[in-house]
């Protein structure tokens, strides 16, 4: 009799742990023991979670939960007899060799969902309180615009320093510690001087909500600017649709100029945190006419000579105005009478 009260008891609290964790529709599966394939499958249910959640190093193998339907239970044995001593089970029975044995005594299946349900109410909290690093797809957002942007331009700087493409599920942690330990490889090799900061002086908080109006301002004026250049940049290009050459070429010309075109916004990119991050040399004034920079802009249409154009003069210094051409008084009274015989004639 006490045996059964103990038994009820124990079915009483497993109850209510399933429906604490969840999974409230494998109740009348608790009891049946492993012979019932839904006692099976709450059981690689609650392995799966526990290794999701990190307490395992390895989870079910792919197909278990497909196998521990079918009649063969001894490769579902064999992993949760695995997993049961991975997760240090206080039962000896359970955690022994021989778990089929085990599991037919009267009680055992109640035990084991009990250690199950206690060892992923554990995980479930150590996870709540110790959440994991987060992947870099999962820091940056890679899901939206935004994120996908951020995401380029880590790939970018993965390129630039010569870096693999992260594995997906690395945490971030461990990529900014690869990213700053061969950032520090690398500085030695950069000439004296040229990691100066152009921003020497200190930012206080009166000094930072002063930048932000400061630069909400330069925006709004280079939006204002861009939107002018854009807009005579599209009537440039509606004038080279006039000529009855272009009229052939027409679908051409927007295949080549469309997506140029659509790359050109009038918002602005450039925010305080490019100033933070711009290095003294920055400021260096470097002539358009140096070696240096020729060697990026100099192209075959620089040694087209033009021909003999016409004098458009703008040179006051060197041309003389013309003087104006006096008329004597007569000439000019004749002419004048002679319209005026014309204007009578007209009128009659």
């Amino acid at each position: 009799m006490e045996e059964a009260e103990v038994e009820m008891r124990e079915r009483a609290v497993m109850a209510q742990d399933l429906l604490a964790l969840g999974y409230g529709d494998f109740l009348g599966a608790a009891s049946q023991g492993i012979r019932c394939p839904d006692f099976r499958a709450l059981c690689v249910r609650l392995v799966a979670e526990l290794a999701a959640l990190g307490a395992l190093k390895q989870g079910q193998e792919e197909g278990a939960e497909e196998r521990s339907d079918g009649p063969d239970t001894e490769e579902f044995l064999r992993q949760l007899g695995n997993q049961l001593r991975e997760l240090h089970c206080p039962y000896r029975s359970l955690s022994g060799a021989d778990l089929a044995a085990a599991l037919l005594e009267p009680g055992a299946g109640l035990r084991l969902l009990h250690f199950l349900c206690s060892e992923l109410q554990a995980a479930r909290l150590l996870h709540w309180h110790h959440p994991p690093a987060p992947s870099p797809e999962q820091l940056l957002g890679e899901g939206t615009e935004e994120g996908a942007g951020m995401v380029q331009e880590l790939t970018f700087t993965l390129q630039a320093l010569g870096l693999p493409r992260p594995a997906p599920g690395t945490p971030a942690s461990r990529l900014l510690q690869e990213l700053h330990a061969k950032i520090y490889e690398l500085l030695p090799a950069l000439p004296p001087g040229s990691m100066q900061p152009l921003l020497t002086s200190p930012l206080d908080a009166p000094r930072w909500e002063a930048l932000e109006p400061l630069s909400q301002s330069l925006r709004d004026q280079y939006r204002c600017r861009r939107c002018l250049l854009i807009r005579r940049l599209d009537l440039t290009i509606s004038a080279f649709h006039w000529s009855d050459r272009a009229k052939a070429q027409g679908e051409a010309m927007k295949a080549v100029l469309t997506p140029i075109r659509e790359v050109l916004t009038p918002e602005s990119d450039v925010s305080i945190a490019h100033v933070l991050a711009a290095r003294a040399d920055l400021s260096r004034l470097v002539p358009a006419t140096s070696v240096t920079v020729r060697q990026g802009t100099c192209c075959a249409i620089n040694k087209v000579l033009m021909g003999s154009m016409p004098d458009r003069g703008g040179r006051p210094n060197e041309l003389e105005p013309p003087m104006p051409s006096w008329q004597s008084r007569r000439e000019g009274t004749d002419r004048w009478k002679t319209g005026r015989q014309c204007r009578a004639r007209k009128k009659k």
